[in-house]
């Protein structure tokens, strides 16, 4: 990588930062002769509904908010029931969703029936459908067809449903605002001096018009806090000693942004940065005119010296883990929006752990600045490929009033629910 340090970075006095380090505080089989079968997988769908939160969970508490405009294009449409048992607030809201789709009325909902559904359920702000390739529409239906009769029947679809209709519609949001730091800014690892030429202080104006516009359930901030002595520094590679794989041999040999294998234990290859971030000083404080919210944790990572740490989730070779996911479990999320600096590091890397980690995970496009352009579109594609999205900051409201339905991300929803039926399934030996 060419260099991207300020020569003339400030070495500004140490500042205590505004929060506590410790948030770390930190088939094909007929229903009538696959009875048994069908209650079995019955059986494995209700503990599944148990696991997540029990079986009285409910109903859809109310439908997505409105602006006039668009209760204005509701009533010129007139009253749809298939819109209608979307958002339905009342104890039947199930069944009569169920019914809605069930077309010819005998009890179930077959392949192309459910393809109306999904028609409804993934559209935009605008009430316009998203389009959904045929493979996606035939997994999603698999998923919820847990006796592979080739039919959902209405207690399959209470699954569907439970965990992943209402999750759709009403989704449970965070924010997470990554690493939004002078040192990256305006300090000894400012990406303006990166290859992408990006103005770090660019990411201010997009994330704060989303804390002032979108009603997220939770907020979280992050911050790289380094230690004096942590591994990545350039200037500290003098106190470990170099694997025998390493290209670099020496420490008078490296240079800044080199690549080198340290002996460990365990063996860990690390990339070597400027000093930046160093706990309590004012390279490690977030930049001044981010707005906080009330309340809003701050997830510290990077505090062990002996490892590095790219993701507001786990260290870079899983050593430990950061409080941020249990929070978010605990808060019941589902979407987690990512935004801040750098996009091809620790934006990335955070996304993408909250991919692999099961929530549906968007990028917002504007909130980020990166390093090279090259990483930057990897990192989108790779967001992709886990059906998460990227997406700009004036997209992301309707998003969050559950609005405005990606299909890929109620595909991912999907899929993990897949994962977790075959655990539940392998468990009872179904």
């Amino acid at each position: 990588m060419a260099a991207c340090v300020n020569k003339s970075s400030s070495s500004s006095s140490s500042n205590t930062a505004t929060a506590s380090p410790s948030v770390d505080r930190s088939c094909s089989n007929s229903p009538s002769t696959n009875s048994s079968k069908k209650a079995a997988h019955s059986n494995s769908h209700l503990q599944l509904r148990k696991e997540e939160g029990g079986e009285n969970t409910s109903i859809l508490e109310e439908p997505p908010q409105l602006s006039p405009v668009d209760k204005s294009r509701e009533h010129s449409r007139g009253s749809s029931p298939l819109r209608n048992s979307l958002h339905n607030t009342n104890p039947q809201s199930m069944e009569t969703c169920f019914s809605s789709f069930d077309r010819d009325g005998d009890g179930f909902l077959n392949y192309a029936e459910f393809v109306v559904l999904c028609r409804a359920l993934f559209r935009n702000e605008r009430d316009k459908p998203y389009p959904v390739e045929p493979k996606r529409l035939r997994d999603m239906f698999d998923t919820f067809d847990i006796n592979k009769d080739g039919l959902i029947d209405i207690n399959e679809f209470e699954l569907c449903w439970q965990k992943w209709i209402r999750k759709i519609v009403r989704p449970v949001c965070c924010l997470v605002v990554v690493d939004v730091q002078n040192d990256f800014i305006s300090g000894s690892l400012a990406i303006s001096n990166c290859p992408a030429k990006h103005n770090g202080e660019e990411v201010v104006e997009p994330i704060n018009r989303l804390l002032d516009t979108v009603e997220f359930d939770c907020v979280y901030y992050t911050l790289d806090w380094h230690p004096d002595n942590h591994v990545s520094f350039y200037d500290n590679i003098h106190l470990r000693k170099l694997h025998g794989s390493s290209s670099v041999k020496t420490g008078e040999e490296a240079s800044l942004f080199d690549t080198v294998v340290f002996e460990g234990p365990p063996v860990m290859e690390q990339k070597l940065w400027p000093r930046h971030c160093v706990q309590n000083t004012w390279g490690a404080k977030i930049h001044e005119n981010i707005k906080i919210v009330e309340g809003s944790p701050f997830i510290y990572k990077g505090t062990n010296p002996e490892v590095d740490s790219y993701s507001a989730f786990f260290d870079n070779y899983k050593l430990s883990k950061t409080a941020l996911d249990t929070e978010l479990m605990n808060k019941g999320v589902t979407d987690v929006f990512v935004c801040g600096i750098a996009y091809d590091v620790c934006v990335g890397k955070t996304a993408l752990h909250a991919i692999e980690l099961g929530y549906r995970t968007i990028i917002v496009d504007d909130g980020c600045r990166g390093i090279t352009l090259e990483d930057i579109v990897n990192t989108k594609q790779e967001v992709e490929d886990g059906w998460g999205a990227v997406v700009q900051s004036d997209e992301v409201k309707p998003m969050v009033q559950g609005r405005d339905r990606r299909p890929q991300l109620g595909y991912k929803l999907a899929m993990e629910l897949r994962k977790q039926i075959k655990r539940i399934e392998e468990e009872n030996h179904i």
